[in-house]
């Protein structure tokens, strides 16, 4: 059999067994195990089983995932969430649509001591969206805000996507969350100036403004300051030099959970379901590790990635134009995939193909920034019908709105993310402005 015939054909057995709701980790193991069969026979499959797991998983650099994991799950249960909305609420408040700009504010902070875009929708969405109703906005906007808002968990560092992006590509994971800044923020930004716009075009889904007197904003100011110094605290430390990434998630997790016994929101029940939601998320990671593992081994074998950088070069097309054509299959693949079985499915593939492209940057700068390109278009896939993962989450808070309007409010949203990710693919510096003052 041709090797990129087989290459599609694992592909196709991987998604028939998604869509017969196989678990991801076990379609792409099965699908891989397959692969590995047919083309070099069992005793090398099992040679292989015997070490792969193993070679995975002594990397010092996965045990960032759990803490951050369990730093974020502090920060649910401890009650962070209402103090970010009620200060964004008082900041913005007063502007048409400011309720809806307060959740956007409130899920890029939250996302600063998260680390994942669901938790971040979820946690924000089951404070803002009563809030945003209450005060006669449409469950259109609403939903679609924080399901739009809950993706800056995954682009405001930390940020788990970036770190298996690293460790994938052995890139250095504090440059890379100093290159998600900037773009993190511009995101922020573009969602407040969508909604900003949208509340104008379309009348009718939010109040004019709510007034909020300025005693409010010093009040609930207090209730921040713990937060921005957990934020300072460990990325002060990560990009000093003061302590590695999985040391500086470790102290964030430890700071998040004292500020949650200081502010009385911690039990011995919610301590134990932090540390259980954690082992939960860590396990399905790592499953999906294994299962992405094996099926890109049965890749390698079928040389596919050489032959697509071969067929990629006969083209001649101009090196953007191979990134952008990269991003928009990252765009339709997110539309039927989680992003997490997508980095871990097809960086392996692309990765070594965008290295090799004359794009005029040195080979680290590069890597950060097709991985900054990756990380906005994989967000993308959260929100974007037909799967929308975050808007199924939010949807599933606010049962009362259809899921067909949800839809039809991040609309506004994706404009945006187009828009910054055309940015950032002409424009790199501004993903690696911030890079090049580190050491």
């Amino acid at each position: 059999m041709n090797p990129l015939t087989l290459a599609l054909l694992l592909f196709v057995v991987m998604l028939v067994l998604m869509a017969a709701r196989v678990p991801i980790a076990v379609a792409m193991f099965a699908a891989g195990f397959i692969g590995y069969l047919l083309q070099a026979g069992w005793l090398p499959v099992a040679a292989h089983l015997k070490t792969y797991a193993y070679a995975r998983f002594s990397s010092y650099d996965l045990s960032v995932i759990p803490l951050f994991l369990l730093m974020g799950q502090f920060a649910t249960q401890g009650g962070l969430s209402r103090a970010l909305f009620k200060f964004a609420a008082a900041l913005l408040g007063n502007f048409r649509g400011g309720l809806a700009m307060a959740s956007v504010v409130a899920c890029a902070a939250f996302g600063s001591v998260c680390g994942s875009s669901i938790a971040t929708a979820a946690t924000i969405g089951s404070v803002a969206l009563p809030e945003m109703k209450r005060h006669g906005y449409s469950g259109r906007l609403a939903t679609a805000t924080v399901a739009a808002g809950g993706t800056l968990g995954i682009m405001i560092p930390p940020s788990v996507i970036l770190v298996v992006y690293a460790i994938l590509t052995e890139q250095n994971i504090a440059k890379l969350f100093a290159a998600a800044l900037i773009p993190g923020l511009i995101a922020m930004l573009g969602y407040i100036v969508a909604i900003g716009i949208y509340v104008r075009l379309v009348p009718g889904h939010a109040p004019e403004h709510d007034n909020v007197s300025r005693g409010d904003l010093w009040d609930s100011a207090k209730g921040v300051w713990p937060i921005a110094a957990i934020f300072f605290l460990v990325f002060g430390g990560i990009y000093g030099g003061v302590f590695t990434p999985a040391e500086g998630a470790a102290v964030g997790a430890a700071a998040t959970f004292v500020t949650a016994i200081a502010r009385g929101e911690m039990t011995w029940a919610k301590f134990g379901q932090s540390f259980f939601s954690t082992a939960e998320a860590s396990a399905m990671i790592f499953m999906i590790f294994l299962g992405a593992d094996m099926l890109n081994s049965a890749l390698a074998l079928t040389q596919a990635p050489n032959e697509l950088a071969a067929a990629v070069g006969a083209l001649n097309w101009p090196p953007l134009a191979v990134v952008a054509a990269i991003l928009v299959f990252y765009v339709l693949l997110g539309c039927v995939m989680d992003e997490l079985s997508m980095i871990l499915l097809t960086i392996p593939i692309f990765f070594p193909l965008v290295i090799g492209l004359d794009l005029g940057l040195p080979t680290e700068e590069k890597a950060i920034w097709f991985g900054i390109l990756v990380l906005m278009v994989v967000e993308i896939g959260l929100i974007a019908p037909p799967v929308g993962l975050n808007v199924y989450v939010v949807n599933g808070i606010d049962k009362e709105t259809p899921i067909a309007e949800s839809y039809r409010g991040v609309l506004p949203f994706l404009v945006s993310d187009f828009i910054r990710t055309t940015l950032l693919l002409l424009f790199p510096v501004l993903s690696l402005y911030l890079i090049r003052f580190m050491r």
